[in-house]
């Protein structure tokens, strides 16, 4: 498995109340603008069973399912990108009773992960660097 990308950022909020705002999967679009829609099954509800499709602002839709559910740890769900199996982690460390350090790590695997892998990676940073801010923003108001 090849690590793409590793962005953690700290929020001034307490672990739970992080944990809460980002487990709100379906209003990630309000600052991932990169992301027009996302499903998830069951309905609205973050957890070890989730599934679901998240659909780009370029129409583009992607499928994923939860592999890993640790609540006010992480929680990692995967999904297919070409050829390539893209592994999505959101990780929470409490820095403090009022300060998270949120952590994305996107991992993949598979066939040319080493050039569509990097290509990958170099669009989707980009997209987290304007959505990071915009999410740092939304948590802390």
């Amino acid at each position: 498995m090849l690590t793409l990308i590793e962005r953690d950022f700290i929020v001034n909020l307490s672990l739970q109340r992080a944990w809460q705002h980002l487990a709100r999967v379906d209003q990630w679009p309000q600052w991932a603008r990169h992301i027009k829609h996302i499903e998830i099954n069951p309905s609205n509800e973050l957890g070890s069973h989730s599934s679901g499709v998240i659909v780009l602002s370029n129409g583009i839709k992607s499928t994923f399912r939860m592999t890993e559910f640790n609540p006010g740890q992480n929680w990692k769900w995967v999904g297919p990108f070409l050829w390539m199996t893209i592994h999505y982690d959101h990780r929470f460390e409490e820095l403090s009773p009022t300060q998270t350090r949120l952590r994305f790590v996107i991992e993949a695997s598979g066939f040319g992960v080493n050039v569509f892998g990097r290509v990958f990676a170099r669009i989707y940073r980009r997209n987290l660097e304007k959505a990071i801010p915009l999410l740092i923003k939304e948590m802390e108001s």
